[in-house]
């Protein structure tokens, strides 16, 4: 059995342990939150490396990217280095590959409210780019809400070419500081803090980030579309009492919960060297086509 464990820096009460089956082999997948740990993180990951196939770091991105560029984060880095044997990754591979694929398909294919046309939110476009090119290209308007929900700034940005220019200027500073500045982080994930709803009721569509979604959540979001990952089934719960229509998963569901992007792409990783193969972006598109995976779609009121 192919064992594959994301270290996140949210909550230990997100936790969890499923197996499921992929290409003919048994996998289990874990999740093992550190409450915004750092060095806990780091000690976990050093006891896994070796031991599992596979690891994802959860809660933290290596890289957040605008346009062909790159910016490591620092904290991210310090993660990445405790693992010398095993595979180590962000599922920044698959947001560049699987989720545009995804959106190409939710805009042709949805039977809910179209993609096409709609006025679409994506909450933080830096740590998803591929969605943010896929989602502009479909929005009649369109709101990237990095400043908004990142920085607490109310200053939304309307076409991919601010958020570029915004990103040049802030991300070579802001991927050097404490990443928990950034980003809620243990405990914080569950705060629900609604200061920029106004921006969710606004939209037909809300993608991105759950964290960040969950934590500005209104009261009501009637017949609106959320697509995200990372969801358990207590916030599915909590979505359908707001009056959500559909929650859209980039990942699959397994046993009433989607994983994080990071355990998919370290999935992906362990059965490419399972098989011999390497992980090249190549790789990645053969054997995204191999496991077929598709928007899990759940219609969660009429």
């Amino acid at each position: 059995m192919l064992k594959i464990v994301s270290v996140s820096l949210g909550s230990s009460s997100r936790d969890s342990t499923k197996r499921a089956v992929f290409l003919d082999e048994d996998v289990e997948l874990s999740r093992i939150g550190t409450d915004g740990d750092m060095n806990a993180a780091v000690q976990i990951i050093r006891d896994l490396d070796g031991q599992v196939d596979a690891i994802g770091l959860g809660g933290i991105d290596l890289y957040l990217c605008a346009g062909k560029r790159k910016y490591a984060i620092r904290d991210a880095k310090r993660l990445a280095r405790a693992a010398k044997t095993t595979p180590i990754v962000d599922g920044s591979g698959l947001k560049l590959t699987l989720e545009p694929r995804q959106v190409h398909q939710l805009a042709e294919s949805f039977e809910g409210p179209p993609l096409r046309g709609a006025k679409i939110l994506l909450v933080s476009g830096v740590d998803r780019w591929g969605m943010a090119e896929s989602l502009a290209q479909y929005a009649h308007e369109i709101i990237f809400g990095d400043l908004i929900f990142g920085l607490g700034i109310p200053m939304p940005l309307r076409s991919l070419p601010a958020l570029l220019r915004v990103a040049a200027i802030m991300l070579p500073i802001l991927t050097i500081l404490p990443f928990k500045l950034l980003y809620p982080t243990g405990s914080k994930q569950k705060e629900h803090r609604p200061r920029h709803g106004e921006y969710l009721i606004w939209a037909d569509w809300i993608c991105g980030d759950f964290h960040y979604i969950n934590r500005n959540l209104p009261p009501r979001l009637d017949g609106k579309v959320i697509l995200t990952n990372t969801t358990t089934a207590e916030d599915q719960d909590r979505l359908r009492a707001a009056g959500l229509s559909y929650l859209i998963t980039t990942t699959p569901v397994i046993e009433g919960r989607s994983f994080g992007m990071n355990v998919m792409e370290a999935c992906l990783v362990a059965l490419m060297r399972k098989r011999g193969d390497m992980p090249t972006p190549e790789n990645y598109e053969v054997y995204l086509n191999k496991l077929n995976l598709k928007p899990n779609i759940m219609r969660l009121n009429q």
